[in-house]
């Protein structure tokens, strides 16, 4: 029996899509008014809690021959990581600290710890994805060039072994970015240059090399006897990060009741404020959880917040929920949302359902 196909909900008429897109500019325009200490103080607080899971799992690990100590400092590596990856890199690249005028949170100067270097990432996700939120065609996080996520993408007798495929994506998932970030895909098309793909390649290296310098080999050697179990603390701290990110970013984009679009040239070019916050909701979905896994997620699990305020910090997108759902409500539009083992089900039904022709 096939499973059922979300048929698209229709979006307001054009006077009504215009006053939602209204109703959410005031609501941002509210929170960018009252940005201040509070949200300064959430942000380095987080940062501060960060670095020290970070130094206390790495001290651990170096004395991990001892059983208690690995497991130890492999849980506060792994934590210290998802909190970089998720609340902190993920959100300063964005911008969304930028209004402080912080030179050490500002989206131009951080590195993160990820594999995949600051601009090509910025560039495929906050521009491309951002922008083109479930276009088919255009956003080409919809599956990431591998995974057929959508009935109007092509199939293709390789997408029977995509449930295998995200199960494997899953733990190298950093990898599995950056490598798609470099754009190879476009090489032949002619939408990238080769000059330009090369140089994204060296970047790359260059970053990975530095990544896996640091996990790797420097740490393990600075734990002197401890070398072997700290190197296995590293790979299964970043394996454990890499698998955390990829059930949060695949429970916010594909569940089943997450619509894609089939926009032409002109529909994209000419589509209004209001028209791109709609289509924001519908090709979104959150996460129900407590205040911690709001924050592990990087507060992701606010996924149709981010989307509708990608710039807006972070740790009001809590405070925005109740507000955007009633939105929702009053003008029609499903506002997709669940429980963590819901959304993952979910997702994986849909992986499922797109793996056949």
């Amino acid at each position: 029996m096939a499973l059922p196909v979300p048929a698209p909900t229709p979006a307001p008429d054009a006077l009504r899509t215009e006053d939602l897109g209204r109703e959410l500019d005031r609501l941002r325009a509210r929170i960018v008014a009252d940005r201040g200490p509070a949200d300064a103080r959430y942000i380095h607080t987080v940062i501060a809690v960060q670095r020290g899971c970070e130094v206390a799992g790495r001290c651990a690990l170096a004395v991990s021959l001892f059983p208690p100590a690995w497991v130890a400092g492999t849980a506060l590596l792994a934590l210290g990581k998802t909190l970089e990856n998720m609340e902190l890199g993920h959100n300063i690249l964005h911008g969304q600290w930028d209004w402080l005028g912080d030179p050490a949170i500002h989206s131009t100067t951080w590195e993160w710890d990820f594999v995949t270097p600051v601009d090509a990432w910025k560039h495929t996700h906050n521009h491309l994805h951002h922008t083109y939120t479930n276009v088919v065609g255009r956003d080409r996080d919809l599956g990431y060039t591998v995974l057929r996520m959508a009935e109007d993408q092509p199939w293709r007798p390789v997408h029977l072994i995509q449930p295998l495929l995200t199960a494997l994506l899953a733990p190298v998932f950093e990898w599995g970015i950056a490598l798609y970030d470099l754009e190879a895909d476009a090489v032949p098309s002619g939408r990238k240059s080769l000059r330009s793909f090369l140089g994204d390649v060296t970047g790359l290296v260059r970053k990975a090399v530095r990544q896996s310098a640091k996990d790797y080999l420097l740490f393990p050697l600075l734990a002197g006897p401890s070398a072997l179990p700290c190197l296995l603390g590293n790979v299964t701290a970043n394996a454990a990060r890499n698998v955390w990110a990829h059930t949060v970013i695949f429970c916010g984009h594909f569940p089943a009741d997450v619509h894609t679009f089939t926009y032409t040239e002109e529909q994209i070019e000419g589509e209004s404020r209001g028209e791109w916050y709609v289509r924001q909701i519908q090709g979104s979905a959150n996460i129900e959880g407590s205040p911690l896994l709001h924050i592990l997620t990087g507060n992701l699990s606010h996924q149709i917040e981010h989307h509708l305020f990608p710039d807006l910090p972070s740790n009001r997108y809590a405070e925005l929920a109740p507000h955007v759902r009633e939105i929702c409500a009053r003008h029609g539009l499903p506002y997709v949302t669940g429980p963590l083992w819901r959304q993952y089900a979910s997702m994986w039904a849909r992986v499922v359902r797109h793996a056949l022709p």
